[in-house]
């Protein structure tokens, strides 16, 4: 397993564990978006800001092995940033089993002197362009500008990344990340088979949902500890598979998720523990929109100099430290039907100049977790929580 692809696990499980604090019914993000948005504005970062980012981003196991990694020079940003180079160049290769489509963009304040080091490195690193934005004089326009390109990247799934009035004139850059993806499952699920049944909200209520149908062998694993069972159904082309982890109860949804960590979801689902069963699934269609405010989610799990006036050192996108990050925002859509699954998110870091501040059963009747990964880096591009579909 990839090293990065255990660095994003990690932060699919901790960002999990502080979205749902939020109480929030359903629950859908893009860890791979997040990190990859994130690592751009680490490879501009240095000293305590750099370390705290990287411990929170879970770089460390990466930059190991790296001598002296945080305090490298722009020319040599460490082991973590090939790792992205080679995971998105995999991930956009072409193949006609999926639509995925993941961008990275910067945009910068047009009259900002930007090193043209840093500026090179995310060109080669993040595969992405830099463009330039005029915040000072025409901050609106701008940010209408940044989100018709994220809603042309996402098939027009992302909406208003930025909302009205989160950019202003102090804003110098906004680094962005936007990722789309429409599957067809391996095998469809044939729409006569769908059925109108309920669906658990809990032990007392319940709500009507289109049901769907197949029989078919699907790697599988009946977890006795934790009382749940994770099936993992592929996407065409086998490369990108959907995991779905089913407590045995209506209301086990909890306790499950109480037990939740990276290490546990890595080795329930490894090759090792799941194998081929012939299942009955029952998966219910449905499509879960959510937008988040990452900063307070981010400064929980430690990532706070970061955000910090006068404390931030992005000193690598600059020379100097001037800048802070100034918002962090993400919005994610997920719809799954018969004939398979589509998917965006995008994330956006906008940075601001600082003054002095046998045969087995899957009936998915109940709430239950899911994730989309890449199957060869074990890499999670969506994770979620459907409560109530």
């Amino acid at each position: 397993m990839s090293s990065l692809g255990e660095a994003i696990i990690h932060l699919a499980i901790d960002l999990f564990h502080q979205i749902r604090k939020s109480k929030k019914e359903n629950i859908f993000y893009s860890p791979f978006s997040i990190s990859s948005a994130l690592a751009m504005t680490y490879l501009g970062a240095r000293e305590n800001t750099a370390s705290e980012m990287q411990k929170v981003l879970h770089f460390s196991k990466i930059t190991e092995n790296t001598r002296g990694a945080t305090n490298d020079h722009v020319e040599k940003p460490g082991k973590v940033h090939h790792h992205f180079q080679k995971l998105l160049t995999e991930l956009k290769k072409s193949t006609d089993a999926y639509e995925l489509s993941v961008a990275n963009r910067l945009y910068g304040e047009k009259e900002f002197p930007f090193l043209q080091e840093y500026m090179d490195n995310v060109k080669k690193f993040y595969l992405a362009s830099v463009e330039s934005a005029d915040f000072k004089n025409a901050a609106e326009e701008s940010r209408k500008m940044i989100n018709s390109w994220v809603e042309s990247q996402t098939n027009e799934k992302i909406k208003d990344l930025f909302p009205k009035d989160s950019l202003d004139s102090s804003t110098v850059l906004v680094l962005v990340n936007a990722v789309y993806f429409k599957g067809q499952w391996n095998q469809e699920f044939k729409k006569e088979s769908t059925v109108e049944e309920n669906f658990w909200l809990n032990k007392d209520t319940s709500k009507s949902v289109q049901m769907m149908k197949q029989t078919n062998r699907f790697n599988f694993v009946s977890l006795e500890d934790v009382q749940a069972k994770i099936l993992e159904i592929p996407y065409k082309g086998e490369e990108l598979s959907m995991m779905v982890l089913l407590p045995n109860e209506v209301d086990g949804l909890q306790e499950l998720e109480d037990q939740l960590t990276a290490e546990k979801l890595i080795e329930w689902t490894s090759p090792q523990n799941m194998g081929k069963r012939q299942v009955d699934l029952y998966l219910p269609r449905f499509k879960v929109e959510e937008s988040y405010d990452l900063v307070p989610t981010l400064q929980a799990l430690g990532m706070e100099d970061a955000f910090r006036g006068m404390v931030a050192d992005f000193s690598g996108m600059t020379g100097k430290r001037d800048l802070a990050v100034s918002t962090v925002v993400h919005k994610s859509f997920v719809e799954v039907t018969e004939e398979g699954t589509e998917a965006a998110a995008a994330t956006g870091v906008s940075v601001a100049l600082t003054s002095a501040q046998s045969r087995e059963s899957f009936r998915c009747d109940h709430p239950f977790l899911f994730l989309i990964k890449h199957v060869e880096t074990n890499s999670i591009l969506f994770c979620g929580r459907v409560s109530s579909p």
